[in-house]
C-alpha cells in the first residue's frame, strides 16, 4: 500500500492548566524538509522532537508546530500578562519630556508597545511528567498524520490502476493496425519503386530489395516495445502493492520515465495516423500518472 506525502495530524491533551496541541502537516519534496514550531517552553526539547519526528515520516516538506492554549476564556492566576508598573512609570516620564506634543493616550499607547513593559512569563522548562504527555501527544499525532497518509495514498493508487487500464486497453487497440501495417508498407515501397523504374528504365534486383525490404521493415517492427511497455505496467502496479511504503514513489517514477521511452518509441515508429493518435492518448495517460508519482512517499 503506497503513501501519499500529503499529510495532516493532530492531537490534543492537557498539560496543567493548559491545552497542549500538536499539528503536523506535509507536502511534497524529494527529501524530508522539516519545520518545527515550539514553545518557548519546549525550545530545548527541539532536538529530540526532530529525532522522533524523522525517525517516522521519511519524507515531505514537513510543518510541526507544538503550542499551549488556555483551558478557559476566564481570566485565571497566572493566565495573563502583568504590566511592569516601574517601567511603565519610567517610560511615560521620559515621552512626557521628549514629546510634549503628544496626549496622554498616545503616550501611554507608546509605552504598553514597549517589550519591557509587557513581558510574557513563559515557563522556562518542563519536567520529565510533562514532557511524557507532550511525547503521547506527539506520537498521536503522528499516528493520525500516518493514517492521512494511507487514506490519501489508497485514492492515488486507485488513481494509478486506472490510467494503467487505460493504457493496457490503448496497447491493445493497436495490434489490429499493426497486422495489415507491414503489408501496406511494403506494397507502398514496391510500388514507389515501380514507378522509379519505369522512369529510370531500369530494373530493381529483386534480391537486394528484399534485403533491404527486411531490414527495414525490421526497424519498424514494434514488438519489443510492447512487451516492455507490459512489463513495466506489470512491474509499477507490483511496486505499488509493496508491503514497505518507504522509497516507493521514487520506484514509480523511475518506472514511469521507463514507460515513456517505450511510448515515445511506439510513436517514432508509427506511420499510421490511428497508430499514433493511440501513442498520444497514452503519453497523455502517462502524463497525469508522472504528475501525481511526485506526491508517493
Amino acid at each position: 500500500m503506497i503513501q501519499s506525502m500529503t499529510g495532516y495530524g493532530k492531537a490534543e491533551s492537557k498539560l496543567g492548566t493548559k491545552r497542549l496541541v500538536v499539528e503536523i502537516k506535509s507536502l511534497n519534496s524529494k527529501q524530508l524538509d522539516m519545520s518545527v514550531r515550539l514553545s518557548q517552553a519546549f525550545r530545548s526539547q527541539e532536538l529530540q522532537v526532530r529525532s522522533m519526528l524523522g525517525k517516522q515520516l521519511e519524507r515531505g516538506k514537513v510543518d510541526v508546530a507544538i503550542y499551549t492554549e488556555e483551558l478557559t476564556d476566564e481570566v485565571q492566576a497566572g493566565s495573563f500578562t502583568p504590566i511592569n508598573r516601574a517601567a511603565y512609570a519610567f517610560h511615560l516620564h521620559e515621552l512626557r519630556e521628549l514629546c510634549p506634543e503628544l496626549t496622554d493616550a498616545e503616550r501611554a499607547q507608546a509605552v504598553l508597545s514597549m517589550p519591557d513593559v509587557t513581558k510574557t512569563e513563559e515557563q522556562s522548562s518542563v519536567t520529565d511528567e510533562e514532557w511524557q504527555t507532550v511525547e503521547q501527544a506527539i506520537n498521536e499525532a503522528v499516528q493520525h498524520f500516518i493514517a492521512f497518509r494511507t487514506q490519501e495514498g489508497a485514492a492515488l493508487e486507485a488513481m494509478f490502476t486506472e490510467k494503467l487500464d487505460a493504457i493496457s486497453a490503448l496497447l491493445a487497440e493497436v495490434e489490429p493496425y499493426e497486422k495489415g501495417r507491414v503489408e501496406n508498407i511494403r506494397q507502398h515501397l514496391l510500388s514507389g519503386l515501380d514507378k522509379l523504374a519505369q522512369e529510370t528504365r531500369k530494373q530493381v534486383d529483386a534480391n537486394r530489395l528484399e534485403q533491404e525490404l527486411i531490414f527495414y521493415l525490421e526497424k519498424l517492427d514494434i514488438t519489443e516495445e510492447k512487451v516492455r511497455l507490459r512489463n513495466h505496467i506489470r512491474y509499477f502496479r507490483e511496486t505499488m502493492g509493496s508491503d514497505n511504503p518507504v522509497g516507493v514513489g521514487k520506484k514509480l517514477g523511475f518506472i514511469a520515465q521507463e514507460m515513456g521511452r517505450e511510448i515515445n518509441t511506439l510513436g517514432s515508429k508509427s506511420n499510421q495516423s490511428e497508430m499514433q493518435i493511440i501513442v498520444v492518448k497514452m503519453k497523455d495517460l502517462l502524463e497525469q500518472i508522472k504528475e501525481q508519482v511526485l506526491n508517493v512517499l
